[in-house]
């Protein structure tokens, strides 16, 4: 039997919190993992925290992320090409208007989703840009360094990020797929370490010429990310993957090098600086050389390439580039240290989230609703020991905001509080890989809700557990496998065969059959009825406690939600919920079946029982409509106006505890009063 939960270990929460979700490339619509596996998780936890917290005390925000090299490559493709005649920034505002556009497709709604090049949140960014390279330069860790970067000689000119193809060079990597400093799993590494590079625009080899860059000195917080990476050990909150990820990246610098270069490496070994060779264990085929730091490291690299000694590099701290020379980044000021520069899409993507914060208080204030916020100064929702800020990302972004940012934070000592991470698995596509190029490519998330409704795919993506390992996403929908023949002899198609069930509408049976009935039990059940005697039908919520059975259960529903909320097992609070939905109805059914059958030989005697079967069932409806509020927003605030209640009092996790009596009686109304509104015959809460 399962251990049964208390209210005095119910877990802490802050006072404000920003949830964010990750944001997506300016240069193409959502696809259905940026809505699945990050955008809904997100769009959910923070409506629990509206309820939980109060809606004055959170801010959703995210927003296009409009700079970098991979959108002037998309950009430029489309415009040399196809034709394209528009202007870059109009290239991004139209797929940001298509995100957004998407995103309310599947009622997601955050406070602000805007874009770092787009009004009115540009200007803003672009401040904040300034005033973090500025706090890191005044508090002495940001340095310039001579870099090479890759220069196409047939083109003549120096080659983005994204105009360079290769191979990954860090140890255990299998991308194949890698650009001029980054693979496409998220890898860090230095240009010249690239394998086999390409230029995307001739085909040829490109050469590295130095240019001036500067940098953050992440290694400088090697200490301090260690011992932080600790303590989230023992974080329930925390997801095995992020810390897992964080020590990765926490290694001394070596270099791995295969063993038939073994001579070769003896040859020239005496030309490197400080180092120590570990030999090969076992059937290895390689073995490791480590440095005391990544200068040492670095500084091998031109003594071993002229060895003719290949190698690859394994995960360590090495300094976090802060800007470049594309002509689409943010300007960044002079007073760095270089001229010229922008701002590397990275670094300033990890503050948009502030800029965005800064933003919708600015415009809150603007527009008169400065009310809408607990406070309008956005150092009270980052920089606050009363505030938390909640991060949903995929998991090949946590270097960036589990490493550099965290450690860059720390370096603003400005009191910035440290996120909690919330990071997902990959989304797979029928069972692999999404792969816009394979044989049957994932359609667009907006494509999806041609299909399916969105309540039936916010449930089904929050059911995954895409924190716990990746998951596949296999609409019925989109699936071409052949599963028979027709009887004209042609394939028959798995979206095609009644006799192949479609595990997206696996949740939606939760929605329109047990959910659904309970709602439309309740209401119908307290309907004015020409001809009908019993005394429950006054088209009011009948006054009385609930039982001891009732009550018990939803009690331990919300404190089970909770926790789950509280350690981000999303698909275990929407279980609660679906146990909790299932074992509620039932109960209505048995005790509204025994009431009607007690009518039928005492009305009075019948009536008493179907009172308490429907002070029950409304105070377990209303439980559970809370609790799924995240989840399906639209059919829950549809309850909600059939309840006749204000939305920001029936929510409230204040009230979470309360009888239906407690609650009206909050609201200065009579137990047994309250009128609800009557529902029309037929009537679905939920319907796909």
């Amino acid at each position: 039997m399962a251990q049964k939960l208390s209210r005095a270990s119910r877990p802490s929460w802050p006072k404000r919190a920003v949830v964010t979700a990750g944001m997506p490339y300016g240069n193409k619509n959502l696809h259905f993992g940026h809505v699945g596996g990050v955008f809904v998780p997100a769009d959910f936890y923070a409506r629990f925290l509206r309820d939980r917290l109060g809606a004055e005390n959170v801010l959703f925000v995210s927003g296009t992320d409009c700079y970098g090299s991979p959108i002037m490559e998309s950009y430029r493709k489309l415009r040399d090409e196809q034709g394209y005649e528009k202007r870059i920034s109009d290239y991004v505002e139209e797929n940001h208007e298509r995100q957004a556009s998407t995103l309310a497709g599947y009622d997601i709604e955050p406070d602000f989703f805007g874009g770092s090049a787009l009004e009115p949140a540009v200007h803003v960014h672009e401040q904040m840009t300034d005033e973090v390279i500025m706090r890191l330069k005044e508090r002495g860790v940001l340095q310039k360094r001579a870099t090479k970067q890759f220069f196409d000689p047939v083109a003549g000119q120096f080659l983005n990020g994204r105009q360079v193809l290769g191979r990954c060079p860090i140890q255990g990597c299998k991308s194949e797929k890698a650009y001029a400093d980054e693979c496409d799993l998220g890898h860090q590494f230095e240009p010249e370490e690239l394998i086999a590079p390409k230029s995307a625009l001739t085909g040829e080899t490109p050469e590295l010429r130095p240019v001036d860059n500067i940098y953050f000195d992440l290694p400088a917080y090697l200490d301090f990310l260690k011992d932080y990476t600790s303590k989230l050990e023992d974080d329930e909150t925390v997801r095995p993957v992020v810390v897992k990820t964080l020590e990765e990246w926490l290694n001394p610098p070596q270099l791995y090098i295969q063993n038939k270069f073994r001579e070769a490496f003896d040859a020239i070994e005496d030309q490197l600086p400080e180092h120590v060779v570990a030999e090969p264990e076992g059937n290895k085929s390689s073995f490791t050389v480590t440095f005391p730091s990544w200068l040492e490291r670095d500084e091998a690299h031109e003594v071993l390439n002229q060895g003719g000694v290949r190698f690859r590099s394994g995960k360590a701290l090495v300094p976090f580039r802060i800007t470049g020379n594309i002509e689409w980044g943010v300007p960044v000021t002079d007073e760095c240290g270089c001229s010229g520069l922008t701002c590397w899409v990275w670094p300033e993507s990890l503050w948009a989230p502030i800029s965005f914060t800064r933003t919708a208080l600015a415009e809150a204030k603007r527009t008169g609703r400065g009310d809408r916020y607990a406070s309008l100064d956005w150092h009270d929702w980052w920089c606050s020991d009363e505030a938390h800020a909640y991060q949903f990302i995929g998991q090949d972004n946590i270097y960036f905001y589990g490493v550099a940012q965290t450690a860059m934070w720390e370096a603003l000592g400005c009191n910035m509080q440290q996120s909690t991470l919330v990071a997902n698995y990959h989304v797979l596509y029928m069972g692999k890989k999404a792969s816009s190029s394979s044989k049957t490519p994932p359609p667009p998330a907006s494509e999806l809700l041609d299909h399916y409704s969105a309540e039936q795919l916010r449930a089904h993506f929050l059911s995954l557990g895409l924190g716990e390992k990746p998951v596949s996403f296999s609409p019925k929908a989109y699936d071409t496998r052949e599963t028979g023949k027709n009887p004209d002899g042609s394939p028959l198609l798995a979206r095609d065969d009644k006799r192949v069930i479609d595990p997206v509408q696996k949740e939606g049976t939760l929605l329109t059959g047990v959910f659904n009935r309970l709602a439309r039990s309740c209401f119908y059940g307290v309907a004015v009825k020409d001809g009908d005697p019993s005394s429950v039908r006054t088209g009011c919520i009948p006054a009385g406690d609930p039982s001891p059975a009732a009550r018990d259960a939803a009690e331990q529903a919300v404190l089970a939600f909770e926790r789950y909320m509280h350690t981000f097992e999303l698909h275990r609070a929407l279980g609660v919920c679906d146990t909790f939905l299932r074992a509620a109805n039932k109960r209505w059914s048995d005790a509204s079946k025994a009431a009607k059958a007690a009518q039928a030989d005492d009305q009075a005697a019948g009536d008493d029982l179907m009172r308490q079967a429907l002070v029950d069932a409304f105070f377990e409806l209303r439980a559970a409509t809370v609790l799924m509020h995240g989840v399906v927003p639209r059919g829950c605030e549809l309850i909600c106006e059939h309840f006749a209640i204000d939305p920001a009092v029936f929510f409230s996790w204040e009230h979470v505890f309360d009888t239906t009596d407690e609650l009206l009686a909050s609201l200065g109304e009579k137990a047994g009063a309250h009128q609800v509104v009557a529902l029309p015959p037929r009537f679905d809460f939920f319907s796909f």
